[in-house]
Formats: C-alpha cells, structure tokens, sequence
C-alpha cells in the first residue's frame, strides 16, 4: 500500500538529516530523457538538487534514459542529438564527471537484463494500478497503453537498484515508481537473500513551475524557458508568458497561479522571497514582472550559458566524458547481475 504524501514528507526530511551527518553512505540515481534540452523547471527542480548532493560527497549517479524515450511515443527522434544536449546542459551546470557517473541506459546491457527477474516480482494488477503511468499515458493522449509503458516503473526499479541506489530524488508525481522500487528490493530479497537496498525518495523542496502557458512545464508544449536560450530568446519566452488582468503584483498561489509562478521563478534566481519580489513591483503589472522574470533568468544563467557554448566548441570532450561514464556504470551493472545470478542459482558458464 503506497503511502500517504504526508509521511512520505516526514520521511524525505529524516532522509535529509541523515544525508548531511553521512554522504558518503548514500547512492543517488537521478537522470533524464533525451526528449530535447534541459528547461529551467529540470533546472531548479532537479539539477539543483544534484549539484547540492555532488557536493555533499554522495556517490551521483546520473543516467540519460534513451531506451525510455519510447515508453509513451511512436517516434523516438533524435536520441543522439538530444543525448549530447542534455550532457552540455548537465556539465555546463556544474555536473563533475570526476564526482559524478554520466551513463547512457542502452549503453548497460546487464542493467537492462534485471529487468527479466524483476517482472517475475510484480503483478499485473499493481502495474495497471500504478497512478503515475495512468498520468503519463493521459497526457501523452495514448488510449492503449503498450507493454513497455505498463512496465515502466519496473524498468526504473533496475535504473535504481543495478547501481544499489538508496536515495532518488523525485517530485510528489513520481511517488509511486519509487515505492514500485521498493517492492521489487523486498520481493527480491525475501525470495533469494538479502541482496538490495529498497531506495527512499528525496522529495524537492522546489514548487512545481508552470509553463509559460499556465499548463504543466513541459519540452513538447513549447511552453518553457530552455537553459540554452539565448537572453533574446528568453525575453521572447517571458514576454508571451500567461498573467492576469490585475495589475497589482501579489504572491497567492491559489487565486493567482501564473502570476505566482513567475515571481517565484524570480525568486528563485535571485535566492529571494516571492511575496517580497511581489511587493517591490507592486502596481507594476504584467509588463513590470516579466522584465524582472526576464533580468532574473539571464543574470543567473549567463555563467551557465557561456560554460556550455565552451563545452559546445569540443565534441570530443563530451565523448570522453560518455565513454568513461558508461565503463563505470557497465562494471557495477555487471557485479549486480554476476551477484543476482548467484542469487537465484542460474547457469553461469
């Protein structure tokens, strides 16, 4: 039985002291999926956390989930391109490869193959139960959900548990695959020994951002602000975002959604408070707030933009970068699968 919001907040936040008396206990496993460049909302809402955790001294593990690009779409598109976009966008950010494990799901053969085990552990009713894949199917319009997409929190059950992740951030929506995870961990080990962690979620601290559309910030709306914007590209984006007709700035969340969101974004730029932005522009109105939005967004991410155009100028960089990830990640992988294999007494020779 999944539990409720509540004591998965109390939960994250004991996660949270135990992560700053001992880092060097945990293994994170975050990542993403090459659908196109990374956006402000990832930014704030993900790559942040990473940075703070990389610092930390805890073990990240970041992975470009490729193979899960067609979990709730017929075309895959350009997995290469988006690929290399999104390691420019998580390098330029701060993501240390010496610190930090870059890798590429197709790239893991033995990650992959977990995945065999761990469907003989779940139910086909838990799956069709699963909240989170009845949302994505919904906002990705499909009315028949494939095998693939119907089995997708057990893919990420061996995204996380192949490295032995003990922590994964995640939003209040993806809840659910993590507890998936760890019925996978339990059902595992008390059916073959002791062998995985059951991984715990590491909710953001971030509000969920909107898009500049008042909807869900999301790459396939266009309604986003992309780390790699131009300062003219995100003045563009700002100035066709969704406001209100009051022309009286206030920070209220429940009857003032797109307003609220755009202060917030400010705030969290320029590490402020949004009722206090709110207060500052006053009856300053829609025009006043996206120029502040706008100067928030360019000022902070100009060192970030200017990084990623250096690392943009050497291909080979990031190959090198991808290569050594992937060795990495192919070894763990490989002792997870040499020990689950053990585990379950399967021929070896």
């Amino acid at each position: 039985m999944t539990e409720s919001y509540e004591a998965s907040l109390t939960r994250s936040e004991d996660l949270e002291k135990r992560l700053a008396e001992h880092p060097e206990r945990f293994r994170m496993l975050t990542g993403d999926r090459p659908t196109g460049a990374l956006h402000v909302g990832h930014y704030f809402g993900s790559i942040a956390n990473r940075l703070r955790l990389q610092a930390s001294g805890a073990d990240i593990m970041v992975l470009v989930a490729d193979y899960q690009v067609i979990t709730d779409r017929e075309v895959a598109g350009d997995i290469a391109g988006n690929t290399r976009n999104l390691l420019l966008d998580g390098l330029a950010a701060g993501i240390d490869p010496e610190r930090s494990t870059i890798f590429v799901h197709s790239a893991v053969p033995a990650l992959n193959q977990l995945l065999l085990p761990f469907l003989s552990l779940v139910s086909v009713a838990e799956l069709q139960r699963n909240p989170t894949v009845k949302d994505e199917a919904a906002t990705a319009g499909i009315t028949s959900i494939s095998g693939l997409m119907l089995t997708y929190p057990v893919h990420q059950a061996a995204d996380i548990l192949f490295c032995k992740g003990n922590v994964v951030p995640v939003g209040k929506d993806q809840l659910p695959h993590i507890e998936q995870t760890r019925v996978v961990a339990r059902r595992f080990n008390e059916r073959y020994g002791q062998t995985f962690p059951e991984p715990e979620a590491l909710l953001s601290a971030t509000p969920l951002l909107l898009g500049t559309d008042g909807t869900k910030m999301s790459k396939s709306k266009g309604n986003v602000v992309e780390l790699r914007m131009s300062a003219d590209e995100t003045a563009k984006q700002v100035k066709g975002a969704k406001t209100d007709s009051d022309r009286h700035i206030t920070y209220d969340p429940a009857n003032r959604p797109e307003v609220s969101n755009l202060l917030t974004i400010a705030a969290l730029c320029e590490d402020g408070d949004p009722a206090a932005i709110a207060e500052e522009i006053g009856d300053g109105g829609g025009g006043a707030l996206k120029k502040r939005v706008t100067e928030s967004l360019n000022t902070f991410f100009a060192p970030l933009r200017e990084r990623r155009a250096e690392l943009a100028a050497d291909p080979s960089y990031v190959d090198k970068v991808l290569t050594a990830g992937n060795a990495r990640a192919n070894e763990i992988a490989d002792a997870t699968l040499a020990e689950v294999r053990e585990r379950m007494g399967t021929f070896r020779g």
